[in-house]
């Protein structure tokens, strides 16, 4: 970790450029006697993501001592800049810590900074002493700040802001990630992410408490056991069994597939071990033995013994083997990149949704703002439409023509009709399977429609949407273009439902 020691830059000082200070007229500076260490990020990334916890053990182990952490955010995408999709951001994330707005990345440049994330380590007296990219580097970061504590020179005195409390939001949903819409079963499966749950709901919508089932204990964890006492961890993609008594479940938080007994009301551990997998995965022995990293959603092969995940923190494409307990990877190299080929010789870019049709998986590729297409037999993959890692937007067209920014969910209805989740351009669009063509089946881009939408399912005429900043679900009519919202009328947050959320009773 050792590098010469350059003077850290200023901190910007307009006080509208920060969050979470704790103060509304003040800006963060850097004091002496402080260590700090700087977090160069951009919300989307889940490389990203995943640094945040080793920055809240950090700011543990480190309470009431001289060190604090300080987000940088510089943005990729259009949609991460500005105030509103950060500020919304920090609270879906849990950051605590001050983070600073650079927009137009001049913090970043002064720096050096050139991969997202990024840490910068400034000693007491002022000079950046180490710079880190990338995940992994909790224990050597532990490490360079015991030593710099021990040697730091000048005062103890600590910076003007505090620890901030991240804002609470008892919305019956928050931060919904995905839905999977079962026609047959009359069931709406609400991935509740903020609340690390599993919502069941009436498709149709719901009036009362005792509508809904609620699977996990709503406290973030990664325990097995009955609906009430599971723990969840931000879940995301569900997939269901065609008998519907089996629901799949991308426990994203946990790094694990979670398996759901709708009929005996009991969560189970089918793959992951709870701890993040570092770099691509690489299945060793069984699937429940094997680290995973970030799955983020799953779909079922036509006789239900193959369940294929979308590994958006590897960006590989697995499949799990349910009758085996085995997992393979079936496409990606793990490198973070957009590239077509056959199994390990492609490439993804943080693929976040997938949904199958026939012998083809269709993957949204949320960094390469991209739909690709993967057939199973051969492990072969294209892209179907879309740009590259910074090549993004929103434009209706075919193929490359076609602009995304960020898409993150995906559902195939089975005639060649793919409905995109296109988050960051607040949107659904629709792709023709065959040509690649483009267009646009709801949003005008303003959050107010949907505000990130994460996923997407549909069942008969019904496209249903987890519209994710919006802390709710939208159904659209494929018919009539009519987007409204799904009623979930006695719809309670965790804890919220007494006495026992079965019971259909509130406070």
């Amino acid at each position: 970790m050792n590098q010469p020691r350059v003077r850290a830059p200023r901190l910007p000082e307009d006080p509208d450029l920060w969050l979470n200070t704790g103060t509304e007229d003040a800006a963060p500076r850097l004091l002496p006697g402080t260590v700090y260490l700087l977090d160069f990020w951009t919300y989307g990334c889940v490389n990203c993501r995943h640094v945040l916890n080793d920055l809240a053990y950090l700011e543990e182990r480190y309470r009431g001592r001289p060190f604090r952490v300080i987000g940088v955010h510089s943005p990729k995408f259009d949609r991460e800049k500005g105030a509103d999709g950060l500020r919304r951001a920090v609270e879906r994330l849990g950051v605590r810590h001050p983070v600073v707005r650079d927009d137009d990345h001049a913090l970043r440049r002064a720096y050096a900074v050139r991969a997202w994330p990024t840490l910068a380590l400034i000693d007491g007296a002022g000079y950046v002493v180490a710079t880190l990219r990338g995940e992994g580097h909790r224990e050597a970061l532990a490490a360079a700040i015991d030593a710099l504590l021990l040697a730091r020179p000048g005062t103890d005195a600590l910076p003007e802001f505090g620890d901030p409390a991240a804002a609470v939001d008892d919305t019956p949903l928050r931060f919904p990630g995905k839905v999977l819409a079962d026609g047959a079963g009359g069931r709406l499966f609400i991935a509740d992410t903020g609340h690390h749950r599993i919502v069941v709901a009436p498709l149709t919508g719901g009036t009362r408490g005792s509508d809904y089932t609620y699977i996990g204990s709503g406290a973030a964890g990664f325990t097995d056991g009955d609906f009430a006492d599971a723990g969840l961890r931000a879940p995301q993609g569900m997939a269901l069994s065609a008998d519907g008594t089996t629901l799949y479940v991308a426990d994203a938080g946990n790094h694990a597939i979670r398996r759901v007994d709708l009929y005996r009301g009991r969560v189970a551990t089918v793959a992951g071990t709870g701890r993040r997998a570092l770099g691509p995965v690489r299945p060793a022995g069984t699937a429940r033995g094997t680290d995973l990293n970030s799955p983020w959603d799953l779909c079922l092969s036509d006789d239900g013994g193959t369940l294929y995940v979308a590994l958006a923190g590897a960006h590989q494409i697995t499949a799990l083997d349910l009758r085996a307990g085995a997992l393979s990877v079936l496409a990606g190299s793990g490198r973070e990149a957009r590239a077509d080929g056959v199994g390990a010789d492609a490439a993804f870019a943080q693929p976040s949704g997938i949904a199958r049709d026939g012998g083809t998986l269709y993957v949204a590729d949320a960094e390469a703002s991209a739909l690709r297409a993967v057939e199973v037999a051969s492990g072969r993959v294209r892209t179907l439409a879309g740009g590259d890692l910074f090549d993004f937007g929103f434009a209706d067209g075919t193929g490359e023509a076609a602009r995304f920014q960020h898409p993150l969910g995906v559902a195939a209805t089975g005639d060649g009709q793919v409905y995109v989740a296109d988050a960051y351009n607040h949107r659904v669009r629709r792709v023709e399977a065959k040509s690649g063509a483009v267009d646009t089946v709801a949003g005008s881009g303003e959050a107010v429609e949907m505000d990130e939408p994460g996923g997407v399912s549909v069942a008969g005429d019904t496209l249903y949407v987890a519209d994710t900043n919006g802390h709710r679900v939208r159904r659209l009519d494929l018919a009539t273009g009519r987007l409204e919202d799904a009623p979930l009328g006695g719809l309670c947050p965790p804890g919220a439902c007494t006495p026992a959320a079965s019971t259909g009773e509130t406070a």
